[in-house]
């Protein structure tokens, strides 16, 4: 009897999501997940999500990225989880729990509050996160800010002359990132709208990624580049509005979407 599973996108950016709560699901490995996110021998996908009971919250949401890696967060995923609930809802994450409400515009989702000391990024060693020191060719000066994941941010006056491709390996994997980090490049369009291009770790140029959106707006906000408040993510999947409150908390409001319903032999891969 096949395994079932959900395939789902956020802008773009897909999942396999996999309900573990009622059993019936094989024990997940890095293995396991990097061959069923592969595109072209398995179901294909930039993150599996696999979903488990929670002693703190709703539902316990684990991630991993499309070379098997577990991560501890994923915007993206949080809304496609809050589409599955259907209903306000809570979701513990390796990055935290986060809170999901089903409105207008999709699914809004609490996010927490950013962190920006150099060890919360982490880096590995001490730097000023608003503006650090560091470059790579001609991304120079980026922010980190640590969203449930790592991320630096680079503003730019074109986001799609940045040759991402190439750049966002040799950052993601520097030394200065021991946990490695996700990459972001964006140029500002108004006071309250960037445009996002992001590399992230352990899959790769992606359509859309809310952590990087959330990333990317408090990092503009805290430059004073953008009004602080609400703003618009332009990423290649779509939009995204992001908030920062006054009591530090991050909301992120966008769609996500359900593409179909399958099941696999977890013989065929291994399990």
């Amino acid at each position: 009897m096949g395994v079932p599973f959900i395939k789902m996108h956020g802008l773009g950016n897909d999942f396999v999501v996999l309900d573990a709560r009622d059993g019936g699901v094989p024990a997940m490995t890095n293995r396991l997940a990097a061959a069923l996110a592969d595109r072209k021998t398995g179901i294909g996908c930039d993150q599996l999500i696999l979903l488990e009971s929670s002693a703190l919250a709703d539902v316990r949401m684990r991630i991993f990225n499309a070379d098997g890696g577990e991560v501890e967060a994923c915007g993206n995923a949080t809304r496609a989880v809050g589409l599955l609930l259907g209903r306000p809802a809570s979701i513990e994450t390796l990055g935290g729990i986060l809170a999901t409400d089903p409105v207008a515009a999709g699914i809004a989702v609490d996010m927490g509050e950013p962190r920006f000391d150099w060890d919360a990024i982490p880096l590995a060693y001490p730097l000023d996160t608003l503006t650090m020191p560091v470059g790579w060719e001609d991304l120079e000066g980026p922010a980190a800010v640590n969203v449930g994941n790592p991320h630096v941010v680079f503003f730019v006056a074109n986001t799609d002359a940045v040759e991402l491709e190439r750049l966002g390996p040799m950052i993601e994997h520097d030394p200065l990132f021991p946990a490695r980090i996700n990459v972001n490049v964006a140029t500002i369009v108004s006071p309250t709208e960037l445009r996002l291009r992001v590399w992230e770790r352990g899959v790769g140029e992606t359509r859309a990624c809310g952590t990087g959106a959330c990333a990317t707006a408090i990092a503009a906000m805290r430059r004073g580049l953008v009004n602080r408040g609400t703003v618009t993510v332009h990423l290649p999947g779509g939009l995204l509005q992001i908030g920062w409150s006054t009591d530090n908390r991050i909301t992120m409001t966008g769609p996500a979407t359900e593409s179909f319903r399958g099941t696999f032999d977890p013989a065929a891969f291994g399990a």
